[in-house]
Order: C-alpha cells, then structure tokens, then sequence
C-alpha cells in the first residue's frame, strides 16, 4: 500500500482527425459531396495548414458539432474514486473502470490531498486510517471467505474501502465533449486532483490536433473574462 499521483496516456484518437473535422464542417457549407473530396485531403492535396485554418476559423462563429465525428480514448491511473464520482458525471463519455468487485483490494494503494501530505499531524492520520482501512478490508474478506463466500468476498468487503483508493479507467470523449470537460475542471475553482488529470487530457490533445484544443481550457482563457461571478472568481481573469 502505498501513495500514488495521476498518469494519463492517450490509447487512441480518430485517424485522421483534422481532416475528418475538415470534411464534417465543408459539408455544411459545400454543395458537393465530400467523399469525393476525402482523397485529397489524405493526400495532402489540400494542405494541414488550409485545413486547419478553415476548423479554426469557423469554429470561432461558436458552430462546434462537426467536431463530435472526433473522440479521444485516455487511461488514466493514480487517481481516487473520488475523482471518478466526478469524472462520470461527464455523461457524453464512455467509461470502464477497474472493479471492486473482482479485483483484491487487501493492499490498495491511495490518493492524498497535498493540504494532508503538507501537514504532519493531519499526514499521520491520514496514513493511520490508511493502514486501519487495509486491515478492515483483510479481515472481512478472510471471515467471509470462511463463511463460504468464496470469490464473492470481494464485492462486501470492498464497501469499508476510502474514496482515496487508487483506482484505474478508461475514458473516451468526443472532441466537443473534451472542451466542455476543459472548461469546467481546468478552472481554478475544480477539485486540485481532476483538475490535475484534465490539464495531463488537453496536453495530449493539443499535440494531437491543435485546431481544436489550441485555446481550449478553462472558460476564462476562452471568453478573456470570468463567468463566475464575483463571489467564486479566482482573480485571474476581469470579471465581465
């Protein structure tokens, strides 16, 4: 059992992402087909830099939707469960996630705030509880493995395990999906582990596909003010 702190790695992204955006917003406004112009944006025929020029620019009239044609897959390890509770409250996404259920949880290993790791009285409770919390789990799972529950201990004694277990889970999201999950929890004002996770998220995509997620971010850094208002404000930003 040990402390552990976020990783993502991106697993996948649409091929071909700018270009598929590309295609998507030209229908809107071309009265051809654009299967019949899909070639030659593969072959570079129309430049990268057209195309990405084009997405940007008309993503600025506030017309986004094409971008759903876009997803991003993400594993993610080292976060809490209750990060997760807030993760899937993102609900345009798919999630999978590591089960209590069927994975042991006797030596689980957790997540601490940087306000407990910087304090040593609250640190050493923390770790306490920590070590209490393993040895419940350890003990209700021997008892009722010998009460005949067999495999399916696991999944009772999972309930006396903290939200600071570590826990593991695949997401993928759209790309306008993506920037409303940049919006809310790269805010100052998100909880300091998810937002940690989401700045990892849009580092990745903007290696990716820059058009899209160039200035993407918390809300402020779009708009150029705070939607807050004045009472959850951060300062960063004027107010509108």
């Amino acid at each position: 059992m040990h402390q552990v702190t976020p990783r993502v790695e991106l697993l996948a992204h649409t091929p071909d992402a700018l270009s598929l955006i590309y295609a998507a917003f030209r229908q809107c406004y071309h009265a051809g087909f654009v299967g019949d112009m899909w070639p030659r944006l593969l072959s570079g025929e129309i430049s990268a830099e057209k195309q990405a020029d084009f997405v940007a620019k008309v993503m600025e009239s506030g017309h986004d939707s094409p971008i759903e044609h876009v997803s991003f897959t993400f594993a993610l390890e080292g976060i809490s469960r209750a990060l997760t509770h807030q993760l899937v409250r993102h609900r345009l996404a798919s999630y999978s996630q590591q089960s209590q259920r069927y994975v042991d949880g006797s030596d689980f290993s957790y997540v601490m705030p940087p306000t407990v790791a910087n304090n040593p009285e609250a640190r050493r409770l923390f770790e306490k509880c920590m070590s209490d919390l393993r040895e419940a789990y350890s003990g209700l799972k021997g008892l009722l493995e010998a009460d005949g529950r067999g495999d399916k201990a696991a999944e009772d004694a999972r309930f006396v395990l903290p939200q600071a277990a570590e826990t593991r889970i695949v997401m993928t999201m759209n790309c306008r999906a993506l920037l409303n999950f940049f919006e809310h929890r790269c805010c100052a004002r998100a909880q300091w582990e998810i937002r940690a996770v989401a700045e990892q998220c849009l580092e990745l995509c903007r290696a990716v596909l820059p058009a899209v997620f160039s200035r993407a971010g918390a809300r402020c850094e779009r708009l150029g003010y705070c939607p807050e208002g004045k009472k959850f404000t951060c300062g960063r930003y004027p107010l509108p």
